[in-house]
């Protein structure tokens, strides 16, 4: 994603936020994401290595990912019964295909398996917390690239007053400072660090930042890889490079097999993760649950 794309994605999603807040007021959004019973916490062991699968229908690099949105709920099924710590679903309509029906339909499967859905999207707006919530969310993703302090700042409250997760999103070693300073503010609760190793000026998947940048995450964190891990020698590089989960998305998407390949992706990186101890890689997230159970 190049900065100029961010820049749109973000003044779209402005747009859209308006538009919900006309047609649903802040106070009554809050009301229906407050009345919404507790979704499941990120269904995540400290000390081990995690998946978090995604529900993604059109990538802007790839094109579209499945034909249509009409296996949602079997695909789902198929995560959780995999063992995914949580399930991402793009919400974002113009590039991604995304809908918040999407997240809705999620949430109302995964919730009775005891597995939260994230609300992965360009969110600018605490409004936009309130209506993930309101629509069966556990957990958002926020973009600290989009987002000045005050508010990313406002947005961690409001999904820490709802009950959500948040799994911040870094590309470079600068948003990376920015993490470390958010949380000696606010604390780690609820919190996770996630690296997305995509080139911001030419929109290609560079993998080899994930290990480069994960020695500088903040440690108190769960540490999580997205993009670039497509296949179970990428979990068992990420594991050893001290990630404690992996986004995975477009490869779930286009397995002939999605339940195999989740399967021997948290296998490997298990794996990983138990060469990385006995080298001595410090994981000292993995010892810290921050909120999560």
């Amino acid at each position: 994603m190049s900065r100029d794309f961010l820049a749109q994605m973000a003044a779209a999603s402005g747009t859209r936020a308006q538009a919900a807040r006309v047609a649903c007021p802040p106070e009554q959004m809050l009301r229906r994401a407050r009345a919404q019973s507790p979704a499941p916490p990120l269904r995540f062991t400290p000390g081990e290595f995690g998946l978090i699968a995604e529900v993604k229908l059109r990538s802007p690099a790839a094109g579209s990912l499945v034909e249509s949105a009409g296996d949602l709920g079997a695909r789902v099924g198929t995560y959780a019964a995999a063992g995914a710590a949580a399930v991402s679903v793009l919400t974002e309509p113009e590039c991604f295909d995304g809908s918040l029906e999407h997240l809705r339909t999620t949430a109302a499967q995964l919730t009775p398996l005891g597995v939260p859905a994230m609300r992965k999207d360009f969110l600018v707006d605490p409004y936009q917390i309130a209506e993930a919530r309101a629509a069966g969310a556990g957990g958002v993703l926020l973009i600290v690239r989009m987002l000045e302090d005050t508010a990313l700042e406002a947005m961690i409250e409001c999904a820490r007053e709802l009950g959500l997760f948040a799994l911040l999103e870094a590309f470079d070693e600068t948003d990376i400072g920015r993490l470390h300073a958010l949380t000696a503010r606010l604390g780690g609760e609820g919190l996770l660090a996630g690296v997305n190793c995509r080139d911001l000026s030419t929109l290609a998947v560079v993998p080899e930042r994930l290990e480069s940048l994960a020695p500088l995450l903040p440690r108190v964190l769960p540490r999580v890889a997205e993009s670039g891990v497509t296949s179970a020698e990428d979990a068992r590089r990420m594991g050893q490079a001290g990630y404690d989960l992996v986004l995975v998305g477009s490869a779930l998407m286009r397995a002939p097999d999605p339940l195999a390949l989740a399967a021997d992706l948290l296998s490997a990186g298990r794996e990983g993760r138990r060469h990385a101890c006995g080298q001595g890689v410090p994981l000292d997230a993995a010892a810290r649950p921050n909120g999560f159970k």
